[in-house]
């Protein structure tokens, strides 16, 4: 089974995202920084499951973009969907595995995506 990896560090928005994918999509693992996703990530038997990244973090500490660019040094081709703030744009990450979502959205939208992204990982767009 595939494992989603949600990193956010706002409990109660986690909680309703963790909901959401798990209902759909089975094994959905909350990091609440990226210190721990790191940690999680260097677990083999983890980051072999791993099929995708959702990034809803609130940008304490590391932002998005150095995020996603540690995270290619790691994994270099993993997905990953970033739920962005309207401070930031599509435009903040150069690589074509990543889809931006600004908040906010519908859920609906975010459960497409993560659909496609699973399925296609070089074929979702916003």
């Amino acid at each position: 089974m595939t494992t989603i990896l949600l990193v956010d560090d706002d409990p109660l928005q986690a909680s309703l995202v963790v909901s959401l994918l798990g209902k759909r999509f089975g094994e959905v693992r909350r990091a609440t920084d990226a210190g721990e996703a790191f940690c999680l990530i260097e677990q083999p038997e983890f980051a072999n499951r791993l099929g995708l990244v959702i990034y809803g973090h609130r940008r304490c500490g590391i932002g998005g973009p150095a995020f996603v660019s540690e995270l290619r040094t790691r994994i270099p081709h993993l997905p990953v969907l970033v739920l962005g703030t309207a401070s930031e744009s599509a435009a903040d990450y150069d690589t074509s595995d990543v889809v931006f979502l600004e908040k906010p959205f519908a859920g609906e939208k975010m459960l497409t995506l993560t659909g496609q992204m699973l399925a296609h990982p070089k074929n979702a767009v916003a």
